[in-house]
């Protein structure tokens, strides 16, 4: 296992320098990295850690999600108002709306098939989205007006609605029913995760008012709290609906509000925290990434890929209709809005698992998004915020 985190860090380091040089996002070289790195192409990288590869990743992702919420004021979320919350589920839906149109003309699969290939596909890539918005906002870039923290909220949730609709999909063409208490499940965890983390935000915040010990230790202690809050959703899966993730952001944003100048400063100690968590995520992700169902997959499944692209890009202007927001700005909301990666790389392999008709072409296509969208979104997002966005130091 040393070897192979070795050769993660070092050639994720490496090929993720490459790729800024040639002014390409880093995390493709680490996608990169990934792919040759694992099992389908040099096979480098040992067996233990690729059986943890879900649980390094999950590490990875609420590293990222617990520096949002520290950074997130909620003020700012309360201007945003609207789009915020349609955000969270509007894009997903009319890009799940796509696929059942495309897919099944084009790939020939079912329209169930079609739905379940939609949820994969449909969610953002909060470890992708999340840190390029937490750049504009340290940066001054669009935050007059809130952009970056209005992508990085939907961007969080939309995981959450993306994934309930996969759960039912799958269990439909297992031979299961979908009831309306299933759909209920959807914003039933969206506010558990919300008051709980805000809970145990507002504690925490509480407890080192009176408690003096070094922020390290404060560091150690949230991250402690963070991956209880995502075990406790795995523990009560199928009986109660709880978002970990969710609870792990809205805590940063509850120590945030009770106290900002604490939440500051443990932020800079997560950012440093990604700088590792990066490499390990990216990397990771492109060690799921079977190139062979990638080059077998033929011009359909990426046209199809493009297709559901504008769907996602026509719900996000839905969202932003009678914004203050101008046209660049609701250009650049669209790119950033695009890139996918984890969700698909945690649940595109699961149809195939569970021996569905529509495994292979659903995995087939989750590989492509990955590849095709999280380094063209990234690149999109660094090449345009300082030409699409204002500068704004306040």
């Amino acid at each position: 296992m040393l070897t192979s985190l070795a050769l993660i860090f070092i050639f994720g380091l490496i090929l993720g320098w490459v790729f800024s040089r040639l002014r390409l996002p880093s995390l493709l070289g680490m996608l990169i990295t990934g792919i040759l790195l694992g099992p389908y192409v040099l096979n480098l990288l040992d067996d233990s850690i690729l059986n943890i590869s879900p649980d390094l990743r999950q590490l990875a992702l609420i590293i990222i999600l617990a520096r949002a919420g520290l950074s997130l004021d909620i003020e700012d979320l309360k201007r945003v108002g609207r789009p915020a919350i349609l955000m969270c589920f509007l894009p997903a839906c009319i890009e799940i709306i796509g696929m059942l149109l495309i897919a099944p003309r084009l790939l020939g699969i079912s329209l169930l098939d079609a739905a379940i290939m939609g949820s994969v596909v449909a969610a953002v890539s909060p470890a992708v989205v999340v840190p390029k918005m937490l750049h504009l906002m340290e940066n001054g870039y669009g935050t007059d007006k809130s952009i970056p923290q209005l992508i990085m909220a939907g961007a969080s949730v939309d995981d959450v609605f993306v994934i309930v609709l996969f759960t039912s999909f799958t269990a439909l063409a297992q031979g299961g029913k979908i009831s309306a208490g299933t759909f209920a499940q959807i914003p039933i965890s969206i506010v558990t995760g919300i008051i709980g983390g805000v809970l145990i935000g507002l504690l925490f915040a509480e407890a080192y008012r009176r408690i003096h010990v070094r922020d390290s230790i404060k560091v150690v202690v949230l991250l402690s709290i963070s991956f209880l809050l995502v075990a406790v959703e795995a523990k009560f899966k199928g009986s109660f609906p709880f978002s970990g993730l969710l609870a792990v952001m809205s805590c940063g944003i509850a120590v945030n509000r009770r106290r900002p100048e604490l939440a500051a400063r443990l932020s800079q100690k997560f950012s440093k925290l990604w700088v590792a968590a990066e490499i390990i995520l990216f990397v990771l992700v492109g060690a799921t990434v079977d190139i062979k169902y990638a080059l077998a997959a033929g011009l359909s499944a990426v046209i199809v890929i493009f297709l559901v692209l504008l769907f996602r890009m026509f719900g996000v202007f839905l969202c932003l209709l009678k914004t203050e927001l101008n046209t660049k700005e609701r250009i650049f909301c669209l790119f950033a809005y695009m890139p996918k990666a984890t969700v698909q790389a945690a649940i595109g392999s699961i149809p195939l698992t569970m021996g569905l008709a529509c495994g292979k072409v659903v995995l087939t296509v989750a590989v492509l998004a990955i590849l095709i969208t999280a380094p063209l979104g990234a690149f999109l997002v660094d090449l345009s915020y300082k030409k699409l966005l204002k500068h704004s130091h306040s």
